[in-house]
């Protein structure tokens, strides 16, 4: 018995279910198969009587935007099935290969879903909500994925009809229900709280991150004015210059007519695109060049230690290429800058993805094609940066804040995880009777564990 039901009453008397999944059930709940509780009857919109599209997400029935997505909507709705609140949807289709879905989803108002989602209404002897959360569990359990056969992909009603459902009496089904509405809040609340301290970590890490590229580690440094709008004050010894003048060499990738997919061969001299720089992961990928071609593409050979940078659509994912990495070339969609002796280039790194710089691409790019980088726009970008060693005292000190903010994060995010497993467990246990909560009131002080 898990510690989850040890904290609750049991019933005093249990039967056995007959059902792999479920195991024993209060003596007095009935098992019936779907067919005798539900009814699976679908109502077409044939006349497009109703605009109302949805759509299920995540385990929820929502609104599809028909307006942003017109490309991946048919021409018609009309065979759409009606849906009405208090229905059952179900995604029975790609049971082998997807089984990370949530498949079973409550509607809350009338619209219109897919026909090639199985819609239940269940009948007066079952309420909706225990019903949809019944079957819920039955999804999260991962019941769906043994049914059909191993090479069925899909199911329809006649497959499903004869699935077991658990019928306590409709009072204690209501009872349930208020129970689980008051405990998945309160479980819902705690989630909430850590998603927003989330979220306040990974602002102030990028806060401190920011302000340490741009002010330095010394609060009682002497300051100047940087002549600069965006950039404000910064430590009078710091050198205030264009990007360009820290770099030996800057190159874009070569031009698409240069390098194309025929060149690609098992294995060579690896090509290196904004796969690897998003990721900031150098062993991903599998797209190689010859060694006659690698010669002839030199000039865009990847150097170690210099800073890749992502050009189309992702400003700011920008990595260090690492000494251990096979050689290689860069492709079209990533800029290469070499920076001379005098720079860290994990300091650098840093200060090209904070705000002040992130800043001036906008600027610059107005007029322009907003989430395109090009090296006139690189050389165009003014910094502030000390010498080489108070760039690395830099850097490290950001390694220890990040680690210091990453485990503050990680741990909020364990915790997220637990809380969640923990609602699965209790709903999973209210709905298939391994606690009896008939006796349970809200209590009158909340104390939120």
């Amino acid at each position: 018995m898990s510690e989850l039901v040890m904290k609750y009453q049991q019933y005093e008397e249990y039967k056995e279910s007959g059902i792999e999944w479920v195991g024993s059930i209060p003596s007095h709940w009935e098992e019936t198969p779907v067919f005798s509780c539900f009814d699976a009857t679908s109502e077409k919109n044939l006349d497009g009587k109703e605009a109302n599209v949805l759509s299920l997400s995540y385990g929820n029935i929502i609104k599809r935007d028909v307006d942003t997505n017109f490309g991946l909507l048919p021409e018609s709705f009309n065979t759409y099935q009606i849906v009405g609140v208090g229905d059952i949807i179900l995604r029975l289709t790609d049971l082998q290969n997807d089984k990370r879905s949530l498949r079973v989803g409550l509607a809350k108002e009338k619209g219109i879903i897919t026909s090639a989602y199985l819609k239940l209404k269940p009948k007066d002897r079952l309420d909706s909500v225990f019903a949809y959360r019944l079957l819920h569990s039955y999804d999260t359990t991962k019941v769906y994925y043994g049914l059909g056969g191993g090479l069925r992909q899909s199911m329809k009603f006649e497959d499903f009809r004869r699935l077991p459902i658990l019928v306590p009496p409709y009072e204690e089904q209501i009872q349930i229900n208020r129970f689980l509405d008051y405990e998945v809040v309160r479980i819902d609340t705690l989630i909430e709280k850590q998603q927003t301290l989330i979220q306040l970590l990974k602002e102030k890490r990028q806060a401190v991150i920011s302000h340490a590229v741009t002010k330095g580690l010394n609060p009682d440094a002497p300051m100047k004015d940087s002549g600069v709008e965006w950039l404000g004050s910064v430590p009078e010894h710091w050198e205030v210059q264009r990007f360009k003048f820290l770099c030996d060499q800057i190159i874009s990738g070569p031009f698409g007519s240069s390098i194309t997919k025929d060149m690609y061969v098992k294995y060579g001299y690896k090509v290196y695109g904004q796969e690897q720089v998003i990721a900031n992961d150098f062993e991903i990928g599998d797209y190689f060049i010859s060694v006659k071609d690698f010669e002839n593409l030199s000039r865009y050979k990847v150097k170690k230690g210099s800073i890749l940078i992502s050009c189309v659509g992702t400003f700011g994912k920008i990595a260090v290429f690492p000494f251990d990495a096979p050689e290689g070339i860069i492709n079209p969609r990533l800029i290469q800058a070499k920076l001379n002796s005098g720079n860290d280039s994990f300091f650098i790194r840093e200060l090209l993805k904070s705000e002040t710089v992130y800043k001036q691409f906008e600027l610059l790019s107005r007029g322009g094609t907003m989430g395109v980088i090009n090296i006139s726009i690189l050389n165009e970008i003014i910094v502030a940066t000390p010498n080489k060693s108070e760039q690395t005292e830099i850097y490290e000190y950001l390694v220890e804040q990040q680690n210091r903010f990453n485990g503050l994060i990680e741990k909020a995010e364990q915790a997220i995880q637990l809380m969640q497993e923990r609602r699965t467990a209790l709903i999973s246990a209210a709905v298939t009777g391994k606690i009896d909560v008939r006796g349970w009131r809200v209590p009158d002080v909340d104390s939120l564990e």
